[in-house]
């Protein structure tokens, strides 16, 4: 495994691609149920279905929720990752191994309330990356949404036929490809058979990023 010769950015998903996010997504959601819970005065058992009905129908929770019941989202993405970061720690072999990719290298999450400034900080990744471009950054269109997609090419100005695109969500990398990105799946699942619009699959980022590397 080796990258194309013609890649210019790395385009990076945050949670579960960069970091195991399970320790500190646990907390975010049962902060996000906690906050739909007192907003809209739901027991718990209703706010939970409330969230990951919008999940699974918008992409993220926060759509539906500034969509159909007026929460202010900046609001909400503010408090939901305002979550305990000690579970994070800096990841030295990650951090060189990104840093030694050639081009440009850019978060690109549905993340936002600046969860992903602060987990890169905790990563001990912030120095490594020139950009981060997350829900917030196109109002509230997430991947994989093809605007979330066409509004980060115009803001980052990248050219996907010279980029790759790294994520652990399947549903996430199909619209990338169709744009033209290589693109790169994360997980310890292999897919079988392998979708035509993934080019590439390692068991985590690091062991992508040092076959990408050799």
């Amino acid at each position: 495994m080796s990258a194309p010769a013609n890649i210019r950015t790395w385009v990076f998903d945050l949670d579960n691609t960069l970091y195991p996010a399970p320790a500190l997504y646990d907390e975010i959601g049962v902060r996000m149920t906690d906050y739909i819970a007192r907003k809209l005065t739901l027991a718990t058992a209703e706010a939970q279905e409330l969230r990951e009905r919008y999940f699974h129908q918008y992409g993220a929770t926060v759509v539906g929720l500034a969509r159909h019941h007026a929460i202010e989202a900046g609001d909400f993405l503010r408090h939901v990752h305002d979550a305990d970061h000690s579970v994070l720690t800096p990841d030295l072999e990650l951090r060189d191994l990104i840093a030694a990719l050639p081009g440009r290298r850019i978060i690109y999450t549905n993340g936002g309330g600046g969860h992903a400034q602060r987990v890169l900080v905790s990563l001990g990744l912030d120095s490594v990356f020139d950009a981060v471009f997350d829900i917030e950054s196109c109002g509230l269109a997430p991947k994989p949404q093809r605007e979330s997609y066409d509004c980060f090419l115009a803001a980052s100005r990248v050219e996907p036929t010279e980029a790759i695109f790294v994520e652990d969500t399947l549903r996430n990398l199909e619209p990338a490809h169709e744009l033209g990105f290589t693109t790169a799946l994360v997980g310890s699942v292999h897919p079988d058979p392998k979708p035509a619009y993934v080019d590439h699959w390692a068991v985590d980022v690091k062991t992508l990023l040092r076959g990408l590397l050799a």
